[in-house]
């Protein structure tokens, strides 16, 4: 079957205006929706509906239930093609290591030396595979943070392809709940676990925030790990105060050097005590704890 997205963009009060009314109008549908910053300085949002081969009628519900005053949204369509995202190569791409990690393709499973944890991901096309500074930062915070804490339960907010919760999983075999907003950014996170073998620890979700019964049931977490954007970070610190337990430690990325000191002030106001900021390639990544 076919899968389309259909999206629009929009300024963030109108963007979260629309999101909550499909999110209303499309409850029994069980149609997955997202909604994402697309341009952190003008706070421009893209909201996605995933539908099947019924496009053209739920282009019709969306326009009437969004309707209202001003100018009209155009939403837009995207034919998202079946990818076997396993399969997919990162051919061009040379091995990442990261503190005790070692990132490869398929064709480089022989590169990796005695005590790495290798972490194969050929989801080439999903954010998150070692290359960018953010996870590669990650992924060095989690092997210091690892060497002094024993956390069981743990949370990758905003997975992509799930790098980080494999990588959770392969060095503390501990129970870990990957979610993305994204359900294509889902099905790549659970094909690289699978890969992986470490599906009997990692669970991947499609949830947006923490707005899923999902986070109910597992919570509360003794370590969350969110590489994302900073805005959404800042504005989720009262939600990772209530979903992490006490002494329990967060691992933050995706945030520009010149945005550390305000993400570092968002969760001081929850009562959180920085621990470490380290800087790769631009970015931060920044250890604290509550």
């Amino acid at each position: 079957m076919t899968q389309n997205r259909l999206f629009l963009t929009a300024p963030r009060p109108e963007a979260e205006r629309i999101y909550q009314t499909l999110e209303r109008d499309f409850e029994d549908d069980g149609l997955p929706l997202a909604i994402t910053e697309t341009d952190e300085e003008r706070q421009l949002f893209e909201v996605s509906l995933y539908a099947g081969d019924d496009v053209d009628e739920i282009m019709q519900r969306m326009r009437k239930a969004i309707a209202g005053p001003g100018a009209p949204l155009s939403i837009e369509r995207e034919i998202l093609p079946e990818i076997d995202w396993v399969a997919h190569s990162l051919q061009g791409l040379s091995a990442v290591r990261a503190g005790r990690f070692f990132l490869h393709g398929s064709h480089e499973r022989d590169q990796a030396r005695p005590g790495e944890f290798a972490i194969e991901i050929e989801a080439g096309l999903a954010f998150g595979t070692g290359h960018h500074g953010t996870t590669a930062g990650c992924l060095e915070m989690i092997s210091d943070v690892m060497k002094r804490e024993r956390p069981r339960n743990a949370l990758d907010l905003g997975t992509g392809s799930a790098v980080l919760a494999i990588a959770l999983a392969k060095l503390a075999h501990i129970s870990v709940l990957a979610t993305d907003i994204d359900p294509i950014a889902t099905r790549v996170a659970r094909e690289n676990v699978r890969l992986n073998r470490v599906a009997r620890w990692v669970t991947a979700e499609t949830a947006a925030g923490f707005h899923h019964r999902i986070f109910a049931e597992r919570a509360p977490f003794d370590l969350i790990v969110a590489n994302i954007l900073a805005r959404p970070l800042m504005r989720l610190a009262p939600e990772m105060a209530r979903h992490l337990a006490p002494g329990g430690s967060i691992i933050l990325s995706g945030i520009l050097d010149r945005q550390r000191d305000a993400v570092v002030a968002a969760y001081v106001g929850q009562d959180f005590r920085h621990m470490r900021t380290t800087h790769r390639e631009g970015w931060v990544t920044i250890h604290m704890k509550r």
